[in-house]
């Protein structure tokens, strides 16, 4: 890591290429409004598509393989953007050569897999990061602070109905591993991981599990008219008790819907609050935030402080990459102040294991 607070963080990010990818969509633009991050170094699927991509967005180095990219001196924090199922390989590369280490989530195709490396990591006393950004969006946060200063007073039941966009009856190019229950990346640990996650960040961990999960869309068309065979749920209803006795029921369906999209609600002994928005990935996009309580008859909007932003990301809101960018100046402050404040590979296997008591608890 850096010797001094001033000095960059050298990253390297695996899986950033030239045509298209979360990596370019969301990692770069914000690496590149913050102090304090350096993109120095890229690997992609070959030296080719790495030169490629290089060139296209104007990154120093580039190397064909991950395990150079971890391997190379410049490279501090290694990035791994690429397919949950090639996580595993990629961040043992990375913790082998020492480096600190931000992994999307999923961390690996399921709980066994985010275990091995966090004891990896842990054993190795190495920083690592897990890219569950909903934790760090600045309604997420607000939220959080408004059920522990009492807004709602002792939180009663929470209820949330969430429409996944993806896995309804088309599937986009190259999205057919999402259909494959082995690749580990699915509507259960992607749109429904991320936005339980967030909604634990607020609440508080989930306790007690009751669980059913369906796949009703029993065939699904590809781009060119092809037919795929789903054997991932989509349909997930949960119910649970969560850590302060709440009762919580969270819905996540495939596709979109004409009606609810998303809708979560938290009912408490003083007041209500309501976020909303049109689709359940709350880890981007943009969603509102209601609420009322005391003598209150209706929900009234509520505005999130400007103080929950950061004002080096402002011209990200309402994007994508905005929640992305949050994580990584959380990231910074934990890697140059030895605070802790980002979800890491321990998070990551505890988030894992709750999915999988989920699934378990469906069968």
């Amino acid at each position: 890591m850096p010797s001094s607070s001033r000095s960059p963080i050298g990253v390297g990010i695996v899986g950033l290429s030239a045509r298209r990818g979360w990596a370019s969509h969301a990692h770069l633009p914000a690496l590149r409004l913050l102090d304090g991050f350096e993109v120095r170094a890229l690997s992609a699927s070959s030296a080719e598509s790495a030169r490629q991509a290089a060139e296209k967005h104007g990154v120093a180095r580039a190397y064909g393989s991950a395990a150079e990219l971890a391997a190379a001196d410049e490279v501090d924090l290694v990035v791994v953007t690429v397919k949950v199922p090639d996580h595993r390989e990629i961040v043992r590369a990375a913790l082998g050569a020492g480096k600190a280490v931000l992994s999307e989530w999923p961390l690996g195709t399921g709980p066994a897999e985010a275990e091995e490396l966090a004891s990896l990591a842990a054993g190795r006393g190495l920083r690592t990061f897990t890219g569950l950004q909903a934790r760090s969006a600045p309604l997420v946060r607000h939220l959080r602070d408004l059920i522990a200063d009492g807004y709602v007073g002792e939180v009663l039941s929470t209820s949330m109905v969430a429409s996944a966009r993806g896995w309804g009856a088309s599937v986009h190019e190259g999205g057919a591993y999402l259909l494959d229950r082995a690749s580990g990346a699915n509507m259960l640990t992607i749109p429904f991981g991320h936005t339980l996650d967030a909604l634990t960040a607020v609440l508080g961990d989930v306790e007690e599990v009751s669980a059913v999960t369906a796949t009703r869309r029993r065939t699904v068309e590809g781009p060119a008219g092809e037919i795929h065979r789903p054997d991932v749920a989509d349909q997930v209803v949960l119910g649970g008790v969560l850590s302060s006795g709440a009762v919580a029921s969270v819905h996540f369906r495939g596709g979109l819907s004409r009606g609810t999209n998303f809708r979560w609600e938290i009912n408490g002994t003083e007041g209500d609050l309501v976020v909303t928005g049109d689709h359940g990935h709350l880890q981007m996009g943009e969603y509102t935030l209601a609420g009322a309580r005391g003598a209150d008859t209706a929900l009234a909007p509520l505005t999130v402080p400007e103080h929950y932003f950061d004002p080096a990301l402002e011209t990200l809101r309402g994007t994508d990459a905005y929640n992305v960018g949050a994580a990584y100046a959380q990231i910074r402050r934990d890697l140059v102040d030895g605070t802790h404040g980002a979800p890491d590979f321990a998070h990551a296997a505890r988030h894992h294991r709750l999915l999988h008591r989920i699934e378990r608890a469906a069968a």
